[in-house]
């Protein structure tokens, strides 16, 4: 089995942890890649899900070799691959001067990408008329597992630590929605400014579009070197379904949107997520990316992972054919157009360990 069919089908299939010593450090709930965990495979971190019941079915295994020590991956009883686990980064044990744990304000995703939620709050979350039904972005706020408000000066002195003890290369600032206005623009640019006068870090920030396009050149102006807006579905009636108060802010406004922000951050540089598996079929995602594509946006496809206690807990991943199937496609439309995850300055798509989609270009 080669790496990119591996990879494609553990974050299909989810990975089952058996020993403590490979348990520890995944994360639940919150926004992001919810109930995963970070497993480098053949030097490739991906986010691999564990804590959902694909994952508890899964034949992909994981346990550590009693004498040396070495995490080793097993499909079916056989052994296949040594792995690795990312270890807790040193920031972690840190506070802010207002007596915040970093881990609250900041988190590390992958290897080497912090990652933060600048509002763990959005509008919509609270009226299930109105929240994504995938989102668990309340979960780890209601755990206390974070704040519901990390301000600039702790995003800043949060990233210069992890910057400095932990060798992170960039960064990621998402916001839930807190108004029907700019949408979490206005707050991630005091972030950015905050901390680019901190520390030269990469920053991508992520938002539904604003009401005004010149928030993508205040975005930029602030330090923001990548700009994410994401889809997630494309279907209409899939997305008044499972987005509902999202769907509101239509199909054509993300493409206007699209256009307007390549201008202001560059070719390549601004991207969307496109989750598989929630209805949209396998033409509309390639006809979608490659509309993203021509336009100058990465089109970041991930499979859907179902997350514990959403209205979506039950609802099974895209299997690996489907989605082997769709990186190929998607991949070869990128190579035409000379467009990849590694020429992004900063953000999810760069990073790429919730999708295998870079392992394909």
């Amino acid at each position: 089995m080669d790496k990119q069919q591996l990879i494609t089908e553990l974050q299909s299939q989810g990975l089952r942890l058996v020993d403590r010593e490979v348990g520890a450090a995944g994360r639940k709930g919150g926004a992001g890649p919810s109930d995963h965990k970070a497993v480098t495979v053949d030097g490739t971190t991906v986010m691999v899900p564990i804590y959902t019941g694909t994952a508890d079915q899964s034949p992909y295994t994981a346990s550590v070799d009693p004498v040396t020590h070495q995490a080793m991956l097993h499909v079916n009883d056989t052994v296949i691959a040594p792995i690795q686990f990312p270890h807790q980064p040193n920031f972690y044990g840190l506070t802010t001067t207002d007596g915040i744990p970093y881990w609250k304000i900041a988190l590390l995703h992958s290897r080497d990408v912090l990652a933060t939620t600048v509002l763990q709050t959005c509008m919509r979350y609270s009226d299930r008329e109105t929240s994504c039904q995938f989102c668990a972005i309340g979960q780890s706020l209601e755990a206390n597992r974070t704040i519901a408000r990390k301000t600039p000066a702790q995003l800043a002195e949060v990233a210069e630590a992890a910057v400095r003890l932990d060798g992170v290369q960039h960064l990621v600032m998402t916001t839930g929605t807190p108004n029907a206005t700019d949408r979490g623009a206005a707050y991630l640019t005091d972030c950015a400014r905050a901390i680019k006068a901190s520390v030269e870090l990469p920053i991508q920030a992520q938002c539904e579009p604003p009401d005004q396009f010149v928030w993508f050149e205040r975005l930029k102006y602030a330090g923001v070197d990548s700009l994410g807006m994401h889809l997630e579905v494309v279907n209409p009636e899939v997305r008044a379904k499972i987005m509902p108060g999202k769907a509101t802010v239509p199909v054509a406004y993300y493409f206007a949107a699209f256009e307007a922000a390549v201008q202001v951050f560059g070719w390549g540089q601004v991207s969307t997520y496109l989750l598989a598996g929630l209805g949209d079929d396998l033409p509309t995602l390639v006809e979608t990316c490659d509309r993203l594509i021509q336009i100058g946006v990465y089109p970041f496809v991930v499979p859907f992972v179902p997350i514990m206690g959403t209205p979506l807990a039950s609802h099974p991943s895209p299997n690996s054919e489907f989605m082997y199937a769709l990186y190929q496609q998607i991949s070869s439309l990128l190579k035409r157009a000379g467009m990849s995850a590694e020429s992004i300055k900063a953000g999810c798509a760069k990073c790429g360990a919730c999708s295998a989609l870079s392992t394909f270009e």
